[in-house]
């Protein structure tokens, strides 16, 4: 208890005075030999305001024990030496300024309103995602041993009162086949033809890549930013591009142009970094024509009456013909990119898709439509095939046996969590400023008897 009270008079002797906004820092809890600032607590209340978060009860109680619960996994995960990857971490953060600037207009921008340089914020921003990243690893590894038996499964669902049980949404299995309309090779060329002139003014200083960029570029988010991707590694990057751009060395030349399934690029160096680079580039698009469209969707129905002929079977006619690199060598089978699994809801699916099956039966094919490849930004013609429909329905063993198993695997994780939390509580010292103790705490136990 002597050590207690020493540490605890320690930390109030650290907590110098700083007035901002005519606020006076202050030690408000202690978790172990960590401090939590009301600094700290007034900044979380105000990003949690920016973004929107509906905080249940008093932000003055919830929000320093979301940071004491954080400490706790935080002190753990140093003891078991479980550490972020700094690479995923980076690149998280490389995506969070990156989309800052975005929705700001700019990186000077975005200072200006965060009223910090980016190697602060980046700085910052590298300490919450990697924080972030350990607490979660170390959840799933205390959760890791849950891993209910077919029986336990069996039980909790028997257990739970017909109105507990889950409605499951109507659900669908969909297969694709699609391919890009056949770009005339004089619109090529003028697209080509376009960015050779580009080159050509920026290499003899006529013009500014950033200003062409923001004027043409067809990738809408980085023409905002004058074409600037921000930091990435290669594998973030489709190849073709990634050969070219990590092969750039003189910032004041632009590369040659680069095909890829986006369209046709120049590239032009910023800066590199080890394994990332940061680059801009101008992308431009072969524009498709009505009739070229027209010509694809009767090759799309020329084929499909052969499916339905029975002469071919839609999955080989997948395999010969779809360029859909995600779902061709996988008979067409379309993948829940949130889930993993290959069922969806029909607000899941791409709504061009989700119409054209509305009305289908298991086993009928679509006629023909255009619809747009997101990942692609790209119009493609595609017909689609239902291969499964389960219709809304009350969950069960035989149809649901996963969600089951997630439903009964969250609880048992919940319990064991809110148990070590419990756990922590009695075996850390927990020091609370008095003026901060008056809550409905979640996690009742934060003050000890003295």
């Amino acid at each position: 208890m002597k050590n207690k009270t020493l540490l605890t008079m320690l930390f109030m002797a650290l907590s110098v005075p700083m007035v901002a906004d005519n606020i006076i820092d202050e030690v408000i809890w202690i978790v172990g030999d960590e401090a939590i600032l009301r600094s700290e607590v007034e900044e979380e209340k105000l990003r949690a305001q920016y973004e929107g978060q509906e905080m249940k009860g008093d932000p003055y109680c919830v929000i320093p024990e979301q940071i004491a619960v954080q400490k706790l996994f935080l002190h753990q995960a140093e003891l078991d030496s479980v550490e972020a990857n700094e690479s995923s971490v980076s690149h998280q953060v490389d995506m969070r300024i990156n989309y800052y600037i975005s929705q700001i207009g700019s990186k000077e921008k975005m200072e200006e309103y965060f009223r910090k340089p980016q190697t602060e914020i980046r700085e910052e921003l590298m300490t919450t995602v990697r924080n972030q990243m350990i607490i979660q690893q170390m959840q799933q590894k205390l959760t890791s041993h849950i891993k209910p038996t077919p029986a336990e499964i069996r039980r909790f669902y028997n257990s739970l009162p017909a109105d507990s049980i889950p409605l499951i949404p109507a659900q669908v299995e969909v297969q694709i086949l699609s391919f890009e309309p056949q770009v005339p090779k004089e619109e090529i060329e003028r697209i080509k033809s376009r960015l050779r002139e580009f080159t050509e003014r920026v290499n003899t200083g006529k013009a500014d890549f950033s200003m062409l960029a923001r004027l043409y570029s067809e990738d809408t988010e980085s023409a905002k930013r004058g074409g600037e991707l921000g930091f990435v590694g290669r594998g973030q990057l489709v190849t073709e591009f990634a050969d070219v751009a990590f092969n750039l060395n003189d910032p004041k030349k632009v590369s040659r142009i680069v095909e890829s399934e986006y369209g046709f690029h120049i590239i032009q160096l910023i800066e590199k970094k080890g394994e990332r680079i940061n680059c801009r580039h101008i992308l431009m698009k072969p524009r498709v024509s009505a009739t070229d469209k027209v010509h694809s969707l009767e090759r799309l129905d020329s084929i499909i009456n052969v499916v339905r002929r029975g002469d071919a079977t839609f999955e080989q006619a997948v395999a010969y013909f779809s360029q859909d690199k995600s779902t061709a060598m996988n008979a067409g089978l379309m993948t829940n990119s949130s889930t993993g699994s290959s069922k969806f809801e029909y607000q899941d699916l791409p709504p061009e898709i989700a119409k054209q099956i509305y009305t289908l039966k298991e086993g009928d094919i679509s006629q023909p439509f255009v619809m747009m490849d997101q990942a692609k930004n790209k119009e493609v013609c595609a017909v689609v095939k239902l291969k499964t429909k389960k219709e809304v329905h009350r969950a069960n063993m035989v149809d649901d046996y996963q969600t089951i198993r997630s439903m009964l695997e969250q609880k048992l994780s919940a319990q064991y969590i809110l148990d070590w939390i419990k756990r922590k509580q009695k075996e850390t010292y927990i020091f609370i400023d008095e003026h901060w103790r008056g809550c409905d705490f979640e996690y009742p136990g934060w003050i000890h008897e003295e």
